[in-house]
């Protein structure tokens, strides 16, 4: 490690992984049985307080999600991955922002509820900023293009994952790079394509003048589910979901962070 920051930086990637392999494991309860709980991100966190010394792994995963919140502020803000500001590095640093404000939503849940406050269920944040969206001027066609740019989110991992470029920022040992390419690849896919089906959702939502048919990843496993074949799509999705989880352990291990000393982070985000 060659300074905190990396060591935060990994935990996060570790932390998210968790998270995604946790909401994966619900789906595919669901998948098999028919019953359960809801795969969302919350009830994850949930099942993970409830396990043996549940509120210190929470806490553990709460500090890495802020880790991973801190990283991609780095990668937004101190173009920690070295993007530049032409128009292509300006909109990967844009995407890392939006993923910071996505990730913190999540961090704060499992803050609150190792903490024992509790958090959000439901796609109540989503239905809140469609809503507010919806608001302003011009509102469905914000709603609308928000849904565009998540679809071409989804499209974007997808190709990522088929192209192999993920790997460019990955050092992986070459005897493993086949099995880590092939888990990598489904996670992304899959991810790809809730993305997509989310931004579809938004799309529906725009249409119909309707923030409450906007929603998120639990949303569009349900969708997901009520297609033909739905089940087997359904179980494939949760399987995506585990390998997208995988993934990220595979980043915490191997990806290349050229993270900045904590201090000089401060300094430059104050």
């Amino acid at each position: 490690m060659k300074n905190k920051f990396e060591l935060l930086a990994r935990w996060g990637y570790a932390a998210r992984g968790i998270v995604y392999v946790l909401l994966g494991g619900l789906a595919l309860a669901s998948a098999f049985y028919g019953a359960g709980q809801q795969a969302s991100n919350e009830n994850a966190l949930g099942n993970l307080l409830g396990a043996p010394f549940g509120r210190v792994l929470l806490s553990a995963v709460a500090v890495g999600l802020f880790g991973y919140v801190a990283w991609r502020l780095a990668q937004a803000f101190l173009d920690a991955d070295h993007h530049g500001s032409d128009a292509k590095g300006l909109g990967a640093r844009a995407a890392s922002l939006i993923s910071a404000a996505g990730n913190a939503t999540l961090a704060i849940a499992a803050a609150s509820l190792a903490l024992g406050a509790g958090g959000q269920g439901g796609s109540n944040g989503e239905d809140s900023m469609t809503a507010w969206l919806m608001g302003q001027p011009f509102g469905r066609w914000l709603v609308g293009a928000v849904g565009i740019a998540i679809i071409g989110g989804g499209l974007f991992q997808i190709w990522r994952g088929y192209s192999k470029k993920y790997q460019d920022r990955l050092s992986i040992p070459a005897e493993h790079a086949g099995k880590i390419h092939a888990v990598s690849l489904f996670g992304l896919a899959a991810r790809g394509v809730l993305f997509a089906v989310v931004g579809v959702l938004f799309v529906f939502a725009a249409l119909a003048v309707d923030p409450q048919q906007a929603g998120s990843t639990t949303e569009a496993l349900d969708y997901i589910r009520h297609l033909p074949f739905g089940r087997i799509l359904y179980g494939l999705a949760a399987l995506g979901l585990v390998a997208f989880g995988l993934y990220g352990l595979v980043q915490a291990r191997y990806r290349r962070i050229e993270a900045p000393d904590l201090r000089q982070a401060a300094a430059a985000l104050t």
